[in-house]
């Protein structure tokens, strides 16, 4: 069937839908990983969001379940050059298009990705209408009526609602090799280190494996509970995950996540990271067309190392309104733009990417251990 992909700013494309029928409006966005479109449509980062594959060919390798980020898909429509008609993956138990007939994601499939991803470098992310019933005026109006991602809060739609403890699958897969006597297709879990509470905002199922990979038992709470509840669960730590939409528009949770510092050691992630700068005191703004992709290059200030790295944000810190006992710790090699923080004095960091990256790149994994040894240096620091 005939689909319409509408911009506020008139531009239009025309491909075939695949999946489900009828018309949505979200932030038109593009994400420039090679792999990986069942984690970029799970993710609960996507919220609001029709993101655009800049990749060709999507949907080769079908769904997988153990490989989705959360339990179902987020975004709210999916633009691609060509739709794989037959997977090839002994993993896939589905096709692509009959996963988002199912959870009803409209798809459009057929249009120049790369026609439409220099005009979004160029005039910016913007709203968007993705259609199979209307006329392309009455999408391109649609576009221009939908809500703007600034001042909207998606946490409110994706956090849980009731806290509960990770037990989920969080070995790795990996090959038998008897050379290194590994026996099994996994990597059995190390014993727990530390106990430690992870705000929800939309966070990813890789990041809670990740914590459990590295001797974390987490407890995930709502996007709502206050300081004083996650401190009467007496942790190790706190983590504060990933998330959807406008940080700006999260003055609650910044409330909250304010009374937190100096009691325990804090990690961020994403989202995490752009609430910690706004429980500093810092602001945010948003990006022209936002970081989206497994190719990021990032350089830690501290020592000069450069990662390459996954990320998936529209906003990013304001380093300029940092308060002096903030120092930047990593910034973006495209853009300058902040990437990292550490509080000076209490012992808090947040990165704006993703350490727990699926399917990769893994440079950034050493954070979670980070983790881990700021908080034995606390417990330490604390019982001397």
């Amino acid at each position: 069937m005939k689909a319409i992909l509408a911009l506020e700013d008139g531009r239009t494309f025309e491909g075939e839908s695949f999946g489900h029928t009828g018309t949505t409006t979200g932030e038109a966005c593009f994400n420039t990983s090679m792999t990986g479109y069942q984690e970029v449509i799970t993710d609960p980062s996507y919220r609001g969001q029709i993101v655009t594959m800049t990749y060709p060919l999507i949907g080769n390798y079908g769904i997988a379940p153990e490989d989705s980020e959360s339990k179902g898909p987020h975004v709210r429509g999916f633009v691609i050059g060509e739709l794989c008609k037959r997977a090839s993956n002994w993993r896939s138990n589905q096709a692509l298009e009959d996963y988002f007939a199912e959870h009803n994601i409209i798809g459009i499939e057929g249009i120049d990705t790369r026609a439409l991803t220099k005009h979004l470098r160029s005039a910016g992310a913007m709203r968007a209408c993705l259609t199979t019933e209307l006329s392309t005026e009455e999408a391109i109006k649609a576009a221009q009526d939908a809500p703007s991602m600034e001042g909207s809060d998606f946490v409110k739609e994706v956090s849980t609602e009731d806290g509960y403890l990770w037990e989920e699958e969080s070995r790795q897969w990996t090959i038998p090799n008897a050379s290194t006597g590994q026996v099994g297709n996994y990597i059995e879990l190390p014993p727990v280190r530390h106990k430690i509470v992870a705000y929800d905002f939309g966070v990813k199922h890789n990041i809670l494996r990740s914590l459990r990979q590295n001797g974390f038992e987490v407890e995930v709470v709502n996007s709502r509970t206050s300081a004083e509840d996650v401190l009467a669960k007496n942790p190790d730590g706190i983590f504060l995950s990933n998330g959807p939409g406008d940080p700006a528009a999260l003055d609650y949770i910044h409330a909250e996540v304010k009374k937190l510092i100096g009691k325990k050691p804090i990690f961020g992630i994403c989202l995490g990271h752009q609430i910690l700068t706004h429980a500093f005191g810092g602001k945010t703004f948003k990006l022209k067309f936002g970081h989206r992709g497994g190719n990021q290059p990032v350089k830690d200030l501290r020592t000069g190392r450069i990662s390459i790295t996954s990320q998936n944000h529209g906003f990013a810190t304001d380093q300029e309104t940092l308060p002096e006992d903030i120092e930047v710790t990593h910034i973006n090699l495209n853009d300058n733009t902040c990437e990292g923080i550490r509080h000076k004095k209490y012992p808090i960091f947040s990165v704006q990417y993703h350490p727990e990256a699926a399917p990769g790149p893994n440079d950034a994994a050493y954070f979670f251990k980070e983790f881990a040894d700021l908080i034995d240096a606390t417990k330490a620091q604390t019982n001397a």
